[in-house]
């Protein structure tokens, strides 16, 4: 627009009409828009001039990138959502129903509260698992490692249960930590009479370090007839307790710490395991001394076994740890020593004049009165027992009574850890043989 603009009552006269301002408005208050002046022609230049030099164009700024847009999330009445929430807590919703239930749960207190108590039982659907490992994971992933690639030089397959009852004991022992090792455990065993003593982790560790000791020096393993400067006896118990006693003397553990009582434990079972199976088949026959008895390698390393998992019991127990039974295979080799002892421990009974069965008089090799001995759950089998002689023969034939016992109570009762007239059996026949048989595998039980 050509000229200035005018207000109302100024410029010039006449019927003009004057251009108004954008925001003026008539009379009936429409705007209008302003007038536009006729286009004047355009006319080239007499002389073109060269166009000046083009100013570089700025780079405008990065727009913004769109907005995400929102879920809809559908719609679903009250009724709806109250039915989903069932499988809102199994955790079975898909992810638009889930978004939905959340929402409504904070606008609706009653439904809110259902949702806690669904919640809640869902809880109680699921077993809860302990965060502890698995005492036998070492034991089977060597298992499948071995499966998969055997060993140039495997343990010998009698060791096997001392191998897997060590892993797990050690296993035991590092969860504990040193904290530990001063923490009280009740020994229990049968002379008799049921015997308890107290005694510390350290101690307990102690006592299988030095009872192992009694294989490795029927290996000729160096130093192993003595603790430290100690020079020690030739039966577990005496053993036992000259090394109690000269640790009472230093101070309760001779001055090591329970981490180092670990690590002599461990590294002698290590070094035991390690000359047997270099030994070849030859070592499963060599006698292990056990001052009142002896046993051929191949039972010695059983027996370490049991005792080392009833002691590893006594130690879970003291603490409040969940403690598994062997695997069924190793258990059954347990229960089977077990049950190979208790004619010799019948003898000893009748020779010391507390047997209540009448024996009778049978050569060695000849059938004699015999008791089946039925063990049931993991590790079971049947073992026939002769009752008159060690050496008679047992047979089904001469069979005058039967008893039948949990696998785990079994060696319980074998450990002095369960009174022969407390254990929950089945019976039937003669009940003296019976009651002899159950008090001569609770005379197996030593400390």
């Amino acid at each position: 627009m050509s000229g200035p603009a005018y207000r109302d009552g100024d410029g010039p006269q006449g019927g003009e009409d004057l251009p108004r301002v954008p925001s003026q408005r008539d009379q009936s208050g429409t705007p209008r828009e302003p007038a536009t002046p006729p286009a004047e022609p355009v006319r080239p230049p007499a002389h073109p001039t060269p166009p000046p030099p083009s100013a570089p164009t700025p780079t405008s700024p990065p727009s913004a990138p769109p907005p995400t847009p929102q879920p809809r999330l559908p719609r679903y009445d009250h009724g709806t959502l109250k039915s989903l929430l069932g499988a809102w807590a199994l955790a079975v919703c898909s992810h638009d129903e889930s978004l939905a239930v959340e929402v409504h749960l904070t606008d609706c207190a009653s439904c809110a509260d259902e949702a806690l108590r669904l919640r809640d039982a869902v809880g109680l659907l699921h077993r809860e698992e302990s965060l502890d490992l698995d005492p036998l994971l070492r034991a089977r992933v060597l298992e499948g490692c071995l499966g998969r690639r055997p060993a140039r030089i495997p343990v010998p397959e009698w060791a096997a249960p001392y191998d897997a009852e060590a892993a797990r004991l050690d296993a035991l022992l590092r969860d504990l930590g040193d904290s530990y090792w001063h923490e009280p455990v009740e020994l229990r065993w049968y002379d008799g009479a049921p015997v308890t003593r107290k005694v510390t982790i350290g101690q307990v560790i102690a006592h299988l370090t030095t009872v192992d000791g009694l294989v490795a020096v029927a290996l000729g393993l160096p130093g192993a007839d003595r603790g430290g400067a100690l020079a020690l006896p030739s039966d577990p118990v005496g053993r036992t307790e000259a090394l109690w006693t000269a640790q009472r003397a230093d101070g309760g553990s001779g001055g090591a710490t329970g981490a180092e009582l670990r690590d002599a434990w461990r590294g002698q079972s290590h070094t035991l395991l390690r000359t047997v199976s270099f030994a070849g088949s030859g070592a499963a026959e060599i006698g292990v001394d056990y001052g009142a008895f002896a046993l051929p390698m191949r039972d010695a390393f059983v027996d370490r076994a049991f005792e080392c998992w009833i002691h590893a019991w006594d130690i879970a127990e003291a603490v409040a740890y969940p403690y598994d039974a062997p695997a069924p295979r190793n258990l059954k080799r347990m229960i089977d020593l077990a049950a190979r002892m208790l004619p010799a421990a019948l003898a000893e009974r009748r020779r010391g004049g507390l047997a209540d069965s009448v024996a009778r008089l049978t050569e060695a090799g000849a059938p004699g009165r015999s008791l089946l001995l039925e063990i049931e759950g993991a590790g079971g089998g049947e073992w026939y027992l002769p009752l008159d002689s060690p050496g008679a023969l047992a047979s089904h034939d001469h069979t005058v009574a039967h008893v039948a016992l949990d696998g785990v109570e079994f060696c319980q009762l074998a450990a002095g850890h369960l009174e022969p007239e407390r254990i929950a059996f089945g019976q039937q026949g003669d009940r003296d043989a019976i009651r002899d048989v159950l008090f001569a595998t609770a005379s197996l039980s030593r400390l």
